[in-house]
């Protein structure tokens, strides 16, 4: 009976110690990997659709906390947090995609509320004039935006055009050229939309061009995407265009090298040229207006303002032709013949960066 005696408090010692330690652990377990304040922040990038152990791994590995099985359970039952940590750290845990700074003097509870926030890192990818589907996709991976591939498969998606009022099979001439702030793995729909509303914004600066029913504005913007690939001078691009427009009316060819070059290098896929051979203004192709009249059948880039207000708000003039006189300048002279047009004819073409 004495022996029972001694050995009940042992028993309890012991339990008391196991307790006592397994509280410790747990409390080492809860607090942040680093007691430095200042410490370098770490990156976490949460994708759409991470689950929370997912992001718990993700974390552990990053060594921002010291078990992931603890997190978990504290981010799927909030009543364990409750009793944890301090107040202001009871609300429910909802793991939001986007870019986070997390801090290695941070708990889990401080953590599990920075991730419920959905902070974003934008990033700012600036789109130029005149680019084709093709390079702004190449941009956007680049930027880490979405895969070119993707954004490509969206951009010539015939039932997202049709939903965007493109009357096109593809959304070329619609990605309206701006400075966009984007975030890391967007969809290439959510982004090719953002391109596409932004246009329909832009373009009620142009009452004339806002105005137009789909159709006749699907036109205007083919003519515009090749005035935007021709001036390289502001105020020329109005005159570039009445060209382009007396020709149509009078059924001539445009005779334009930027349609030669999209046939090259979109459709071809060859590299920019420097300079348009005779021979490649015989390639049968419809996007060749050397050998066929009236527009191609859609856009070749991605006009910007000036040369969608040019194609909207075209001056009435007597010139047929234009030829560049000055390669460095872009700048071109304007003839009403073809006699005077022959004197100086040379076929150039423009860097890709327009």
């Amino acid at each position: 009976m004495k022996k029972k005696l001694i050995i009940i408090p042992v028993v309890l010692l012991l339990l008391a110690g196991i307790i006592y330690g397994g509280f410790v652990y747990l409390k080492f377990l809860l607090s942040p990997v680093s007691e430095n304040d200042v410490t370098e922040s770490v990156r976490i990038e949460i994708p759409s659709g991470m689950s929370v152990s997912g992001a718990a791994s993700l974390l552990y590995s990053k060594g921002l906390i010291r078990n992931e099985k603890l997190f978990y359970y504290i981010a799927r039952y909030p009543v364990i947090k409750k009793y944890l940590f301090e107040e202001g750290y009871n609300d429910n845990f909802v793991l939001r995609s986007g870019i986070y700074y997390v801090k290695p003097s941070m708990n889990i509870a401080q953590i599990q509320t920075l991730l419920s926030s959905g902070q974003q890192e934008y990033i700012k990818v600036s789109i130029p004039e005149g680019l084709t589907i093709s390079k702004i996709a190449a941009e956007l991976e680049e930027n880490r935006i979405c895969s070119a591939a993707d954004f490509i498969d969206v951009c010539k998606n015939e039932s997202f055009t049709a939903s965007s009022r493109i009357k096109g099979l593809t959304c070329e001439g619609f990605l309206f050229p701006d400075t966009y702030f984007l975030t890391a793995g967007m969809s290439a729909e959510a982004v090719a939309k953002i391109m596409i509303d932004n246009f329909f914004v832009k373009i009620k600066e142009i009452p004339s061009l806002a105005q137009l029913n789909d159709a006749d504005l699907y036109q205007t913007v083919i003519l515009a995407s090749i005035v935007e690939r021709e001036y390289r001078v502001e105020v020329e691009a109005p005159l570039i265009a009445s060209v382009f427009k007396n020709r149509l009316h009078r059924n001539i060819g445009l005779y334009s090298c930027a349609t030669v070059e999209y046939i090259l290098t979109e459709i071809e896929g060859r590299p920019h040229p420097e300079r348009i051979l005779i021979e490649d203004t015989k390639i049968d192709n419809p996007y060749n207006t050397y050998k066929w009249a009236g527009l191609p059948p859609g856009p070749i880039s991605n006009p910007g303002l000036v040369a969608l207000r040019a194609s909207s708000e075209t001056p009435k003039t007597d010139y047929y032709f234009f030829q560049i006189v000055d390669a460095a300048a872009g700048r071109h002279v304007f003839t009403t013949n073809f006699e005077e047009h022959i004197q100086n004819h040379s076929l150039y073409t423009k860097k890709s960066g327009r």
